[in-house]
């Protein structure tokens, strides 16, 4: 069972100040989203949740310890980071690129062992991409790179998955698979946080929405009891109407 809690988080670049006392928490099982416009600060979270960025007030735990008190190769085990789009320089095989993932399990010189093509293989199997095992990562789909890029995070066996916008450049019918595989690995007790400019998507897969703007938490719940009109005009500047759970907008010609 794991657990993030982001406790009075504040960021600046320089003299702007990018996140203003950001706190939430999540758990293990749950699907969450990071919903907000461009430019509030939801990619500077994901790297203040790597650790990647040290000049931060507030706190961050993972587990009831703070990610400052982990080493590199113990964070690696316990959080996966997937980013917006998969550009591989080298046609490696799928099953090869997912191994990349047991990076964090092996020691600097060792190489690839029977069980862990087999830990691979079966994380593969379970995003329903093995009969792509053996194809170039440049030869498959968009959708097929990005489960790619989930499974390398899975073969981690890392607790948490960060996902920064992991659909923003796919079609609409591989957006929904990406978002239903997740909505999976949530249920099998994965914490899944993703940043999204997709609210309806929230609607039908999140466990729980985290709303930025300006650099602050403006909602913080389920998706149905925060995500309402007056949200989604705060956040996205848009007149709409909300029934049963399906986002309408208004259009005024």
């Amino acid at each position: 069972m794991s657990e993030i809690v982001v406790s009075n988080l504040r960021y600046a670049y320089e003299k702007e100040e990018i996140l203003k006392e950001v706190s939430f928490s999540a758990k293990s099982g749950e699907y969450v989203y990071i919903l907000g416009p461009n430019g509030v600060g939801k990619s500077t979270l994901f790297r203040c949740m790597m650790g990647h960025l040290k000049n931060t007030d507030g706190e961050i735990e993972i587990d009831h310890k703070r990610i400052t008190d982990y080493k590199v190769k113990e964070l690696a085990k316990k959080v996966a980071y997937i980013s917006q789009s998969c550009h591989p320089t080298f046609n490696y095989s799928v099953l090869e690129l997912a191994m990349m993932g047991r990076t964090a399990h092996l020691s600097t010189f060792a190489t690839p062992t029977k069980r862990e093509y087999e830990i691979t293989y079966e994380v593969l199997k379970r995003l329903e991409i093995e009969d792509k095992a053996e194809q170039g990562i440049l030869e498959v789909s968009g959708g097929e790179k990005q489960l790619a890029m989930i499974a390398r995070a899975l073969v981690q066996e890392a607790e948490i998955l960060l996902m920064d916008e992991p659909t923003s450049n796919l079609d609409y019918g591989n957006q929904l698979r990406i978002q239903a595989q997740m909505k999976k690995l949530a249920q099998e007790g994965i914490l899944v946080i993703q940043s999204s400019h997709n609210p309806q998507h929230a609607m039908i897969f999140g466990d729980k929405v985290v709303a930025l703007n300006e650099g602050k938490v403006v909602a913080c719940g389920k998706p149905k009891e925060v995500i309402t009109a007056k949200l989604l005009h705060k956040l996205y500047g848009i007149e709409t109407e909300i029934k049963e759970n399906l986002i309408i907008p208004k259009v005024f010609c």
